[in-house]
Order: C-alpha cells, then sequence, then structure tokens
C-alpha cells in the first residue's frame, strides 16, 4: 500500500507540473541590422537638413547646397526615405527616394528615381543586398546583378562596381548623423559621394518627391 501510495503522489506531482504555464520562451537577441532598422524607425516622420561632404568635381553643383532627407514612410519590412536637394535658382529636386527594405537573407537598398512630371527615370530602381552583417551604425550595399544588367543597358558601365553605405547614429548620441554614400574602386573611376544630416534638428517636412 505504501508503494502505491508513493506511486499516486508521484502521478499526481506530474500532472500538476504539467498544468502549471512552463517557462515563457527567451526571445532571441536582435541582430545588427534589426537594430539598425529599429534605429531608421526612430526616425520616422521626421525631416533633417545636411550637405555634401565629398568634393569630388562630379558634383560641384551640389557644394554648398541645402539637402534634405525626410524619412516619410515605415513599416515593419520598409523604409522610404526621399532625398531633396536645393538647386541653385532657389527650386528643390525632389526625383530621389532611398528605399531599404528587410529581405530573407539581410537588407536591400533601392533608389527610386523620378521625373518632375512623375514619370520614372530610366535608370531606377538600381541597388544591392547586403553581403555581410554590418554593424548596427553602418551598412553596405554592394551592387547586385538587376542593376548591373540595367547599367550596362544604360552604358553606364562605370557603375557596375558600385558599393553604396547608409549609416545612421545611435539614439541621443552627441553630433548624431545619418550618412549616405557611394563607392566605386580606383578601377572603375575612382567615384566617391557622401552626404550627411544632422540628427540633432529637425526642420519642416518637406514636399513630397516627385510621383507622390
Amino acid at each position: 500500500m505504501k508503494n502505491t501510495s508513493i506511486f499516486s503522489a508521484a502521478i499526481l506531482t506530474m500532472v500538476l507540473s504539467a498544468c502549471e504555464p512552463g517557462e515563457p520562451p527567451v526571445a532571441p537577441d536582435p541582430s545588427l541590422q534589426d537594430v539598425y532598422f529599429e534605429r531608421l524607425s526612430l526616425l520616422c516622420d521626421k525631416a533633417y537638413p545636411g550637405q555634401l561632404v565629398s568634393d569630388q568635381e562630379a558634383d560641384a553643383d551640389m557644394m554648398g547646397q541645402p539637402m534634405i532627407m525626410h524619412v516619410a514612410t515605415c513599416d515593419q519590412n520598409q523604409i522610404q526615405i526621399p532625398f531633396h536637394i536645393s538647386n541653385a535658382d532657389g527650386t528643390w529636386n525632389r526625383s530621389r527616394t532611398w528605399i531599404i527594405t528587410r529581405t530573407e537573407n539581410g537588407l536591400r537598398l533601392k533608389h527610386r528615381h523620378r521625373h518632375e512630371d512623375g514619370s520614372l527615370d530610366a535608370v531606377t530602381n538600381y541597388g544591392g543586398d547586403t553581403a555581410t552583417e554590418g554593424t548596427a551604425e553602418r551598412q553596405e550595399f554592394p551592387v547586385d546583378d538587376e542593376s548591373i544588367a540595367l547599367f550596362k543597358a544604360s552604358d553606364l558601365d562605370q557603375s557596375v562596381t558600385n558599393t553604396w553605405a547608409v549609416e545612421v547614429s545611435p539614439p541621443g548620441e552627441q553630433e548624431a548623423r545619418f550618412a549616405y554614400e557611394l563607392r566605386r574602386p580606383e578601377t572603375s573611376g575612382g567615384r566617391f559621394f557622401r552626404v550627411e544630416f544632422d540628427l540633432s534638428k529637425s526642420v519642416d517636412v518637406p514636399p513630397p518627391p516627385w510621383g507622390d
């Protein structure tokens, strides 16, 4: 009888244990790309002033011109950032939008270019996917096959070695900035283009980019 009681008690303990809620599952630590994407999302609906910080002659018409980046639309998988450039005559070029998207393998950067009438430029939707995890502050996007084919078809062979980068500082960091960069190796002309935006002060949201 004693053994039966012990056995019954053991069964009861097992049943009660099964009824008790288990330990909540432990959420995995966010990846560096998750942290990076979240930092960008924190900027949504805000606009920031910037300027050209590289000094190549190819960009002479942009030197000293006011610029604005506007984190216009955000969801869990995509962030769209129109890039506005002031012209010498005081008008604004609103043709460019940077689009950063989550993929199964990382992050993707694409460029959308439109004309003032809203029509798409012949060279649009180019960019690339991350090839490494990058950091929480900087992600690099080597040119993808789709873009290489587009560049070749448009007689832009020098662009088939492009690598773009987008940087965003941690929230609250002193001298926080957002940066967009294009690099091309010396074998393809040694291109370097970089603009930086001051995240310490927002500005009025600009009009939408052309076509939106």
